[in-house]
């Protein structure tokens, strides 16, 4: 599995706006048709469901509609370059979604799963860089390569693994053999952390802290959560900002390692370098949040954020399918992702034992 390469081949300058968008247009119309198929599939299976109980109707969240359906596309009839720039925006609509969600959450509510968060993260991240250190050297990856997963399945998946390519500068197969096996890792989550939820019993909350622990890919850690439940996928969110919130600081720690040992630029400037690799979505998310606890926002403006942060995450979520291409996986060699499953089952396991013991203790409802 890899990323679809969405930038598409040098096209002549256009002009600037009009001509950028013109070139968004195409990619970004095929997000939200994917996406508003996928609620029209989910809205009818739940007809057909209630209005015939008797057949075995699966009810299917049209989150997980929209992601079969870019996968469906991708890997049949794949992407026109047309269609690149404008699916390479599903990040911004991931970013714009959780910014806007923000209003569901009062600030106590950030402070207080907050400071859970920022313990439990920093557990999960010594944990994660360590074990991926070490079994890429068991399993004799290339050191970069091991660097890339390290830091991709601490943080935030791709995002924080295109962060690091700048900064360390690996060959192109380890960039793309790592953002193989992470996007391969949060797609086996999306179908087995939720089985394990009920499984366990888990409580929305739970669930939800679990998933933004757990799960690599700030897209596949948002769904995941949300295939649980709404509160679920909300608490998944708050967690994963609060880990996305290390990548300068775990990106830098690998530049200034490299570069000691002359395989990478020095970095010259580390507050900077710091500022330009931090997600600024998280003060938009923090900035809502606040808003809303002061009682900026009366309850029809609530609503009406909450219906454009749904709006938002539809193309996020058919972006996630359609950028995912699974006959590329074949190449990409069995190593890198034997090490990728080998260390996401012993994490996810460790994080569950954290979330059942801040349980046991009282640290969460």
């Amino acid at each position: 599995m890899s990323v679809q390469t969405i930038s598409g081949p040098p096209e002549a300058p256009v002009a600037a706006p009009a001509g950028r968008l013109i070139q968004l247009l195409p990619g970004i119309l095929l997000l939200f048709g994917i996406g508003l198929l996928a609620k029209l599939l989910a809205h009818t299976f739940a007809v057909i469901h209630t209005e015939h109980k008797h057949l075995f109707i699966p009810q299917i969240d049209y989150v997980l509609w929209a992601i079969l359906l870019g996968l469906a596309i991708s890997n049949t009839f794949g992407i026109s370059a047309r269609f690149h720039p404008g699916v390479a925006t599903y990040e911004l609509w991931l970013k714009l979604g959780i910014v806007l969600v923000g209003a569901k959450f009062l600030l106590q509510d950030v402070l207080h799963i907050g400071g859970l968060s920022l313990l439990l993260v920093a557990v999960e991240l010594a944990l994660s860089l360590s074990v991926m250190t070490l079994l890429g050297r068991i399993f004799k990856l290339p050191p970069k390569l091991t660097s890339l997963l390290a830091i991709g399945s601490s943080i935030c998946g791709v995002t924080a693994i295109m962060a690091a390519q700048g900064a360390i500068e690996p060959e192109e197969e380890d960039t793309s053999t790592a953002i193989a096996a992470i996007l391969t890792l949060g797609a086996i989550a999306l179908v087995t952390f939720p089985a394990i939820g009920h499984i366990l019993h888990m409580s929305q909350q739970g669930y939800g802290v679990w998933a933004g622990l757990a799960v690599d890919n700030t897209a596949e850690s948002l769904v995941t959560g949300a295939l649980y439940g709404q509160d679920a996928g909300r608490w998944a969110i708050l967690v994963k900002t609060a880990r996305s919130s290390f990548i300068g600081f775990v990106v830098l720690g690998y530049a200034v390692y490299w570069a000691s040992r002359g395989l990478a630029p020095d970095v010259k400037h580390k507050g900077l370098f710091l500022w330009n690799k931090f997600p600024k979505f998280i003060l938009g998310f923090m900035a809502i949040s606040i808003l809303a606890t002061i009682g900026f926002f009366n309850t029809g403006q609530l609503n009406s954020l909450s219906n454009l942060s749904r709006w938002a995450f539809l193309p996020a979520f058919a972006g996630v399918g359609l950028r995912t291409n699974l006959r590329d996986l074949v190449g990409q060699g069995w190593r890198p992702l034997v090490v990728g499953i080998l260390g996401e089952i012993f994490i996810a396991l460790v994080t569950l034992g954290l979330v059942y013991w801040s349980y046991s203790h009282g640290v969460t409802r």
